[in-house]
């Protein structure tokens, strides 16, 4: 989510229509071209490189198989060249093409990783009408690939956070193994797992970590409140200190206080082995992590049975929104290719495609496909969490901001001690300083 240079033509003063409107004033001849009629593809050459996650690799290698198949049928005189990357070196090696003049053509970008490139002019705008179900696109993942009232890039499928708890705890302790609905019930519910399990000072019966900003972000928008908005004079400004916000961050601040018995200083890269050691009844994350608690070599196989995947209810009597988390598909500047590229990019996020993906219970791009997934019971927690989800600021300092960690040591300061009313005082005026700033 590092954030580069502002393109010279994108504004700032139209940004706030870009954060609400996804159809691109690109005409088909950006994107179309030999995309159109058999003649025209038929007689298209040249090599489409495409980059994807290594998470397609692993897990819908048919999906992909069956979209190049597709591909190569309609352009049977054209190469595509698939290169799999993972996402440790990914933006690295992406950076360092880009510089060099050797992009592929296609680009999987983590959601949080795609305003980078839109404001380094390093994407294609894409025409949002030629893709299929883009009328139903979940609004937070398109979100992220929107700037300006164009569409730099396509959502290709989305993730959230859940409750992830050991239903054999709550059993024990609550006469249910059954993840409350809604959040006063947690709170007795915690409340009596914290009475059964007092002998163990250890023992968090929600373990959720304090520089957690993601999880406090997600109460701050419970309450209505954001970590900034863009005002009517063409800037961005931080909102922490606003009133909805504070209730948000003292309503999280409270739970960590209450529930973690572990180091409050101690981040959520790796909640999931408080859960594999047995040091805690529940904890807020990504749906892969409930996979970890139980693996052979980072966790506890034998409560595999008892980790179960749960909506986290808010403090307003719905699902706590969530971070929309997932990927999407870019077509570089610069491609020699780009109505090709932009082609294969519609094969692999056509309802066809989307369905394949969602069958593998993974969450499609789109509400129409997502709906039936909110009643089954490997995907109803995330899918149901989804529809209301939020995000990051798309404001060209955001990724400076990220970088030096103001919110979570905003958060850190005040388990130590410091008023909220101090602490989000002093967190946006430091993000006044860097959101709109473009390097």
């Amino acid at each position: 989510m590092k954030k580069r240079q502002l393109m010279s033509t994108l504004g700032t003063m139209a940004l706030a229509v870009g954060l609400t409107a996804c159809s691109s004033s690109g005409t088909p001849a950006s994107d179309g071209g030999s995309a159109n009629g058999s003649a025209d593809a038929k007689a298209a050459g040249g090599t489409v490189t495409v980059w994807l996650m290594d998470d397609a690799q692993k897990n819908w290698p048919d999906l992909v198989q069956r979209v190049n198949d597709e591909f190569a049928a309609k352009y049977p005189n054209v190469s595509l060249k698939l290169v799999y990357q993972g996402w440790a070196d990914k933006v690295g090696k992406l950076d360092k093409a880009i510089a060099d003049g050797n992009a592929p053509d296609v680009v999987e970008l983590g959601n949080t990783e795609t305003m980078k490139y839109v404001l380094s002019g390093a994407l294609a705008p894409v025409d949002r009408s030629t893709f299929d179900n883009s009328d139903s696109w979940i609004k937070a993942l398109a979100n992220t690939c929107t700037y300006q009232d164009k569409l730099w890039c396509v959502p290709y499928y989305a993730g959230a956070r859940v409750a992830i708890y050991n239903s054999s705890t709550f059993q024990q302790a609550t006469g249910s193994a059954d993840f409350p609905k809604n959040e006063a019930d947690l709170l007795v519910a915690l409340d009596k797992i914290a009475d059964k399990t007092k002998g163990d000072k250890s023992f968090s019966p929600l373990y959720l970590p304090g520089p957690y900003w993601y999880a406090a972000m997600s109460y701050v928008a419970a309450y209505g409140g954001g970590i900034a908005k863009f005002d009517s004079s063409g800037n961005w400004h931080g909102t922490l200190h606003d009133p909805k916000s504070q209730q948000g961050i003292s309503h999280f601040v409270d739970l960590v206080r209450k529930y973690n018995k572990g180091d409050l200083a101690q981040n959520e890269q790796n909640q999931f082995e408080a859960m594999a050691r047995g040091r805690t009844a529940s904890f807020y994350g990504n749906g892969y992590e409930a996979a970890s608690v139980t693996a052979p070599v980072t966790g506890d196989p034998s409560i595999k049975d008892a980790v179960k995947l749960a909506t986290m209810p808010g403090p307003d009597g719905k699902p706590l929104p969530t971070f929309i988390g997932g990927s999407d598909l870019a077509v570089t500047a610069k491609s020699q290719q780009v109505a090709l590229a932009t082609d294969w990019v519609r094969m692999f996020t056509s309802t066809k495609s989307e369905q394949a993906l969602a069958d593998k219970d993974i969450l499609p791009n789109n509400l129409t496909q997502l709906n039936p997934l909110k009643n089954k019971p490997a995907t109803a927690a995330a899918a149901n969490a989804v529809p209301d989800a939020w995000f990051t600021p798309l404001a060209p300092g955001w990724g400076a901001i990220e970088k030096q960690k103001i919110i979570p040591d905003m958060l850190t300061a005040i388990l130590k001690g410091k008023s909220v009313d101090q602490a989000t005082k002093e967190a946006d005026a430091a993000i006044d300083q860097l959101i709109n700033k473009t390097s």
